[in-house]
């Protein structure tokens, strides 16, 4: 078990001093001359602050100063771990509201060149059944013909409509992109709720049609939206708000020196 906990302990100070190292220490001199005796120290080289991420002293006077409860609280062992997948989802998010965008100005492109794209189709069938009565290959049955097919028998106001709707979906996603990677509560509630929307809608393809792209999507899907509630106390679950906040001040390296001084 000690180890087990040793090991976590050293993962998470990994992740500390990897993110130390590419935004520099965090160093703040509390006005509480108390607690700031506990955070500064002397050396050779002159005074040195805690940094307040990864713990280590940092040689210089201290970024900022000020009250204690004013002191900025960096994210530090699990939750500096969990920023790094709630951003790996943001870029995901992102690259997909991209992509909805870009379909959607398709669609929308579609819509003006489909008279153009109706006489190209009805000039070149009749020549398609006659190649296919030769070959024997029924190239008007084929699947991207169908397809096409149905796209002309399609509406103006049908069209219009889905590619109203595919941009909508695409914005939606660029909005939980922007909201996980600030690292606002928001946008993690609009994460999970955007997600969860579709998930039924991703159920029925799977009944439709199974295939390793969609089954793994769904599962990113489900996973991205049972973690986020779980891990981040949302819609009050294990504590809500409360919790989520009492555990992100409890690996406050501030709070835990302000607590060991009263002792």
């Amino acid at each position: 078990m000690k180890d087990k906990q040793a090991r976590r302990a050293a993962m998470e100070r990994r992740w500390e001093l990897r993110s130390c190292g590419r935004h520099g220490h965090l160093t703040y001199a509390p006005d509480e001359s108390g607690l700031a005796s506990r955070l500064r120290a002397d050396s050779a080289q002159g005074e040195a602050w805690r940094c307040l991420r990864c713990g280590d002293y940092a040689l210089g006077p201290a970024t900022a100063s000020g009250p204690a409860d004013d002191a900025p609280v960096p994210l530090r062992g699990k939750a500096l771990r969990d920023a790094f997948i709630i951003r790996l989802l943001a870029i995901e998010r992102l690259l997909r509201g991209v992509f909805l965008i870009a379909a959607a100005y398709v669609v929308w492109r579609f819509v003006g060149a489909k008279d153009s794209v109706q006489r190209v189709f009805d000039k070149d069938l009749p020549a398609v059944r006659d190649l296919s009565r030769r070959t024997g290959i029924d190239f008007a049955d084929a699947a991207p013909t169908r397809l096409l097919q149905r796209a002309l028998d399609a509406g103006h106001s049908t069209l219009v409509l889905l590619a109203a709707g595919v941009l909508a979906y695409g914005l939606l996603e660029i909005l939980e992109a922007y909201g996980l990677w600030i690292m606002k509560r928001w946008g993690e509630y609009v994460a999970v709720v955007g997600t969860a929307v579709f998930l039924p809608l991703e159920i029925y393809e799977l009944t439709e049609k199974v295939s390793a792209l969609k089954i793994v999507a769904f599962l990113i899907n489900l996973a991205a939206v049972a973690w986020l509630i779980w891990s981040k106390h949302l819609f009050g679950v294990r504590g809500g708000r409360a919790a989520f906040e009492k555990e992100r001040e409890s690996t406050s390296l501030l709070e835990v020196e302000r607590t060991a001084a009263q002792v």
